[in-house]
């Protein structure tokens, strides 16, 4: 997981609901990702957790600044947000397989099933929805480029979330996925080929090519639309991750005594405020 003063809260919820629902928590391994040393995070975690098996990685912020193109939500376009492409630089030796989240989930279920998936000799494994229109994640100028628009040629793409993925980071090394997804990256700084940020060049090199993992894993859009957040229903079906992809995060939405009625699911985690959320009439 990346790891920042503006996020803290909901990583925090996260971590305590992957140790709560977790049979052997003594058995998770957490590595955090941050840009910057931040003393109080630091302590922040150290202190709320005292026995948790966690080490902390800094990510060069540097390494991406250059590549990056203006999308559709400023949160989107921070450094920190394409860390997760760089896991396998950053990561020890020892790390052969490792599940990147998000920060703004909370995981209701143990853990170490979404660990145990076989990746079928994939190099990464994430819920697909395949009832998404997935032409809508790329331009007109993608589609109507002669060449560009054969990408997907012999694929079969879904959208997939990039913030829920087990990844098998010896294949991802080794199959220099870092600079494929780089090179999309320095494709979207010389025509735009879509609107988001760190999302779709994973779709470019990765869609159709993962092994697919049950929906459940990942109750994502909880945040409702990139613009305006609006409140979402859940999706029918069993549930062992929820996510508040989109523009709205439960903390921000209870603070504001304007909670969706999903946020409530993400309250009994929240270790900051948790004697002040109930309903509003």
């Amino acid at each position: 997981m990346t790891l920042d003063s503006n996020y803290l809260r909901g990583t925090m919820a996260a971590v305590l609901s992957i140790l709560q629902h977790s049979a052997c928590p003594e058995n998770v391994e957490f590595h955090f990702l941050w840009s910057r040393f931040e003393p109080q995070v630091f302590f922040s975690i150290k202190s709320t957790f005292p026995y948790l098996k966690f080490k902390i990685y800094r990510f060069e912020a540097n390494r991406v600044r250059g590549k990056i193109s203006k999308s559709i939500r400023q949160a989107l376009d921070q450094p920190l947000n394409y860390a997760r492409i760089y896991l396998s630089d950053i990561l020890p030796g020892y790390v052969k397989r490792v599940i990147y989240l998000d920060s703004d989930i909370v995981v209701v279920d143990d853990i170490a099933k979404l660990w145990e998936v076989d990746l079928e000799g994939k190099v990464l494994a994430a819920p697909e929805y395949c009832h998404a229109n997935f032409t809508e994640y790329f331009t007109d100028l993608f589609w109507n480029d002669p060449v560009l628009s054969k990408t997907f040629e012999g694929r079969k793409p879904c959208y997939f979330n990039t913030g829920v993925m087990v990844m098998d980071v010896d294949q991802w090394r080794e199959g220099k996925y870092t600079q494929k997804v780089e090179e999309w990256m320095a494709v979207q700084k010389q025509k735009r080929i879509y609107h988001l940020g760190s999302l779709p060049p994973f779709l470019l090199v990765l869609a159709g090519e993962l092994k697919s993992v049950d929906h459940r894993w990942n109750q994502h859009g909880l945040g409702g639309d990139n613009l305006e957040g609006k409140c979402r229903s859940l999706h029918p079906g069993p549930i062992s991750l929820l996510h508040w992809s989109g523009k709205g995060k439960p903390w921000l939405r209870l603070d504001s005594r304007k909670p969706c009625t999903v946020d409530h699911l993400w309250a009994p985690y929240d270790l900051y405020r948790p004697n002040i959320h109930h309903f509003e009439e």
